[in-house]
């Protein structure tokens, strides 16, 4: 039951060197984890750094209950990871990112901010939520993430990272790549920056929404 092939695994270990080499962490900061079935995760391990990640440094998890079936500790994020994947049938990688614009804007004091100056956030992200900052690892973050998450593929953790979610590694890293680029330009442009227009952006939504539907 607990068997998880060869191929997941390399494709799960791959997928978080490939973050580390687009700069989405540092060191042991950001964590990954991957749906296998109705059942289980793979969640990377606590501590471990994901651009020299090993298979030994993954470990297989009980989505209902966050139970270890194979392997040592995972993240201390694992909480909101596998919280995420119990309430989004829809999501099967969720990723925990520390990118430099994103995070500096979670740094900031909350206010209205619109992400969307490029096509890529209305089409592809949507909405970003954003929670306060909660102990990292406490199970007060981990509800508050899973609530948020619920209506939301980007999150924003003040003073903390960010949190996205996606039916694939693809699709999760380019969330985490647009998403940055849409807070490089904000920081850059400052108040000369003007964002899509309301109607743009619908047009744009409403697109969103008919193609989601149709990869269901």
């Amino acid at each position: 039951m607990d068997v998880v092939y060869d191929e997941v695994l390399d494709r799960f270990v791959d997928a978080c060197h490939e973050v580390d080499r687009r700069h989405f962490v540092r060191c042991s900061c950001g964590n990954l984890s991957m749906r296998i079935d109705a059942e289980r995760a793979l969640v990377t391990a606590t501590g471990s750094w994901l651009g020299r990640l090993s298979r030994e440094q993954v470990v297989v998890c009980r989505i209902a209950d966050g139970a270890v079936l194979v392997g040592g500790k995972p993240s201390s994020e694992t909480g909101f990871h596998l919280g995420i994947l119990r309430t989004r049938s829809d999501v099967t990688a969720v990723l925990h990112f520390q990118t430099p614009c994103a995070t500096a804007v979670a740094c900031r004091p909350p206010e209205a901010v619109d992400f969307s100056v490029i096509p890529e956030i209305p089409y592809y992200i949507g909405p970003v939520a954003r929670v306060p900052y909660l102990l990292p690892g406490s199970s007060e973050l981990a509800q508050a993430v899973i609530d948020a998450m619920r209506q939301h593929d980007m999150l924003l953790m003040t003073n903390h990272g960010q949190v996205t979610a996606a039916r694939d590694f693809d699709q999760v890293i380019q969330n985490a790549e647009f998403f940055e680029l849409a807070c490089e330009i904000l920081l850059r442009g400052g108040s000369a920056v003007t964002p899509m227009s309301a109607s743009d952006q619908e047009q744009l939504r409403v697109l969103r929404a008919k193609t989601t539907r149709q990869a269901v």
